[in-house]
């Protein structure tokens, strides 16, 4: 999992071959660091075929409003260059496995 920048965003998001899950987080967030083990658990598991990249929503506020980031941990799932789905809060790997196979799939 690698934390990006704005600078980054178009290249890293936008242009990915592959869907791509941003995670919004901030230092300060506990929610956060519940999260982000599942999150790279999810990245490892999923063969290649999924990209997770991080974004500080403190540090990128511009980025985190142009997407109406305003809670954190926010995740968003990219896929063609667009967002297609969208999740708040604290879930389990599970949780998140589904959200993001209904998602690609509906797309």
């Amino acid at each position: 999992m690698k934390q990006i920048t704005s600078e980054e965003f178009t290249s890293e998001v936008l242009e990915s071959p592959i869907p791509v899950i941003v995670d919004f987080f901030t230092e300060q967030c506990p929610p956060c660091h519940t999260m982000s083990p599942v999150i790279e658990e999810v990245e490892r598991g999923s063969g290649g075929t999924l990209k997770v990249v991080k974004i500080n929503a403190s540090g990128e506020s511009s980025l985190a409003a142009a997407f109406r980031v305003n809670t954190v941990p926010t995740f968003l799932l990219f896929r063609g260059g667009e967002q297609i789905a969208q999740f708040i809060g604290v879930r389990s790997k599970r949780e998140v496995e589904r959200w993001i196979e209904d998602s690609l799939r509906r797309q």
